[in-house]
């Protein structure tokens, strides 16, 4: 969970007449979440934020859903995405439920001609390839390789990308993303046994304010479309803000893996979550120090959650076919664990360089026809010893 964070000008008291120097006010705006009662930030813009001059129409961008109940285990070639020069177009859905859509994207350009916002969901936007700057109304955030950007509803956002080879997994959640409740005390910090702390997230800086009248296309999602409006002035015209509501940034590299004697359950590595699913960082770490301990995760149920796995880099010590930009879905209801031979080929390791994002769901996830392109439809096969296949 974001803390209390101020950027730019603001008035001495909230809720209060806060003068431009040649004459005129600020507007204020309260940007919160759930009613009024959740997280929340006060920003204050040049112009009136709710001035629209057309609605252009929309379209609907819902997923394609091939499979809509699901028990199989798959494996998807991430990197058999296609890049797309505009970055709303290259969002390919591969898995969905009502909670959640995983998405796989590969930009070649930056969002100039137009701003974006999602109006349903926050977004969590992982850089698996590219660097560039995350633009926001509430400043900017640079951005690099192993980077979680988590962007709160209604943010109204470009990216631009340094050049045209980027990798993004994208998962869009209806539930607010928080940082793990058990991490934080009672007044919000995180504490000492948090694989993370404050000082490892990032946040906006270089507040953009522009002071422009004239027409800016915003495409705003909105339940399962996308609509065109325009705007009659500049939406990053914020001469200042604070509070606790307000996207940042945090490094997969800067988490810090738990470890233990013996193998440690999957929640160690939690990252964000939310009431409907979770988000872990598996990092390089070592192994568990146990004389004779199996570092190889044991074969598990998922029996109340489907469980998906994006590879990021590195040796993946359980499943050695793996590549880089592989996902994989281990849904509810049937074990999986190591391939054959996998556990016994662990033992006596000391450390592993593994690096992968982990999605679990707690409701099932439905394939989408765009994802089914990405696999063979084999992978569910390769629990089998030799002599069974």
């Amino acid at each position: 969970m974001p803390f209390y964070h101020k950027l730019g000008k603001i008035p001495h008291k909230r809720h209060t007449v806060f003068k431009k120097p040649e004459g005129g006010i600020y507007y204020e705006q309260l940007f919160g979440t759930e009613g009024f009662s959740g997280m929340a930030s006060l920003l204050y813009h040049l112009h009136r934020p709710t001035q629209v001059k057309a609605i252009k129409g929309n379209k609907n961008v819902k997923p394609n859903i091939a499979i809509d109940a699901n028990l199989q285990s798959f494996r998807f070639d991430g990197f058999k995405v296609k890049p797309i020069a505009d970055y709303l177009e290259s969002r390919i859905p591969v898995m969905v439920n009502d909670d959640i859509e995983i998405i796989l994207s590969a930009p070649k350009k930056s969002t100039d001609e137009y701003f974006y916002k999602n109006s349903d969901c926050d977004e969590v936007i992982f850089i698996h390839k590219g660097t560039g700057k995350l633009r926001t109304q509430f400043g900017n955030l640079d951005f690099k390789y192993g980077d979680y950007l988590v962007i709160p509803r209604g943010t109204i956002y470009k990216l631009n990308f340094d050049d045209a080879d980027n990798r993004l997994l994208i998962v869009e959640s209806r539930q607010p993303i928080y940082t793990p409740k058990r991490y934080r005390n009672n007044f919000g910090q995180l504490m000492e046994h948090s694989p993370f702390c404050e000082r490892d997230i990032r946040q906006p800086h270089e507040l953009e304010t522009h002071d422009e009248k004239g027409e800016f296309l915003m495409k705003i999602k909105k339940q399962g479309k996308l609509f065109d409006m325009i705007y009659a002035s500049h939406p990053f015209d914020v001469v200042g803000y604070d509070g606790y509501n307000y996207p940042y940034a945090f490094s997969i590299h800067d988490f810090e893996p738990i470890t233990g004697r013996i193998h440690q359950p999957p929640p160690i590595h939690q990252t964000f979550e939310t009431s409907a699913m979770v988000i872990c960082s598996f990092c390089p770490r070592l192994f568990d120090y146990h004389p004779e301990a199996i570092p190889a995760p044991y074969n598990h149920s998922n029996i109340d959650s489907d469980e998906v796995l994006y590879y990021v880099d590195g040796e993946f010590m359980s499943r050695p076919e793996i590549d880089i930009g592989n996902l994989t879905l281990h849904p509810a209801g049937i074990p999986h664990g190591p391939q054959p031979g996998a556990t016994e080929a662990s033992i006596g390791k000391k450390e592993t360089k593994e690096l992968a994002v982990m999605i679990d769901t707690f409701r099932p996830l439905k394939i989408t026809k765009e994802g089914l392109e990405l696999t063979n439809g084999k992978y569910y096969k390769s629990w089998l010893e030799e002599e069974d296949k």
